[in-house]
């Protein structure tokens, strides 16, 4: 009797620990990724097995990161190029899309100027993410086809601290509708604003910089090599689907454990099984 009491209790007590962490609702389909940069390895390579491989502009350093390792970017001239690719900028529309990354900025009001972290598309459409005096930006636009003029959501974050960020776009069509658009924090929905899919955008497409035109919440962004970002970046992922709380609520549970050490596995094992399904 004693003996079955223990192993009950080991039981819900195991319970207990994995529950928080299992996802709920979650939306993210492997079927529709369309890049993961890791930076386990050092490198910019594509770990979703499409082959979108970055190069390195300068030399950006390979540290512990908050999931494996990650890339240290010295505001200046480090960054990565990603290859033009169907699923990302090439092809379209894009009615669901979601973007995320970790990042940790240095300094986030660092000389009043944006640093990116993603930005793929041009000026007349694309999608960014930056951080800008004390704020991290998700924006959209598609200036052509069905005139979406943009949105730019933004979140208070501070310096030298891990943030989880996503953008989404969701279920959009080709004509601008309320609440397609998201940005995400730590597994939290920050915002829902107007948007519409997205048609191809030849811009080339960038990781700690932006590589060539975005638009910013100002107007800013035009230029080439532009707007370096400071700190760390870790696990960019690309999807064609909408991640649901349950995926941003999965992610974000990397940021409850410092140093990294028994949930880097954990986290590992779920991706795992994702991609397994």
């Amino acid at each position: 009797m004693i003996r079955e009491l223990i192993c009950t209790g080991s039981i819900i007590l195991l319970l207990c620990v994995l529950l928080p962490i299992m996802p709920a609702d979650a939306q993210r389909d492997e079927a529709t990724v369309a890049g993961n940069w890791t930076f386990d390895d050092g490198t910019a390579k594509d770990s979703s097995k499409k082959g979108l491989n970055g190069n390195f502009a300068g030399k950006p350093k390979s540290v512990d990161g908050i999931v494996g390792k990650a890339l240290d970017f010295n505001g200046e001239d480090e960054g990565i190029k990603i290859p033009d690719s169907a699923d990302i900028n090439s092809g379209g529309p894009y009615t669901d899309r979601t973007i995320a990354a970790y990042f940790n900025c240095d300094d986030v009001g660092i000389d009043s100027r944006k640093q990116v972290i993603f930005e793929e598309g041009g000026r007349t459409r694309g999608l960014v993410i930056y951080v800008f005096d004390g704020e991290v930006y998700v924006g959209g636009w598609n200036r052509a086809e069905y005139n979406w003029n943009g949105e730019w959501l933004s979140a208070e974050v501070e310096s030298k601290r891990w943030y989880h960020v996503g953008l989404v776009i969701r279920n959009a069509s080709g004509k601008v509708e309320k609440d397609k658009f998201e940005m995400w924090l730590d597994g939290k929905l920050v915002e829902k604003a107007d948007g519409g899919q997205l048609h191809a955008h030849g811009d080339d497409i960038g990781i700690g910089f932006t590589n060539q035109n975005a638009v910013y919440h100002d107007e800013g962004g035009s230029g080439t090599n532009i707007d370096w970002f400071q700190g760390l970046i870790d696990e960019v992922v690309v999807y064609g689907s909408a991640f649901d709380q349950g995926d941003f609520s999965q992610a974000s549970q990397a940021l409850n454990v410092e140093p990294q050490g028994k949930f880097t596995t954990t986290w590992a094992a779920l991706k795992a099984q994702r991609t397994q399904k």
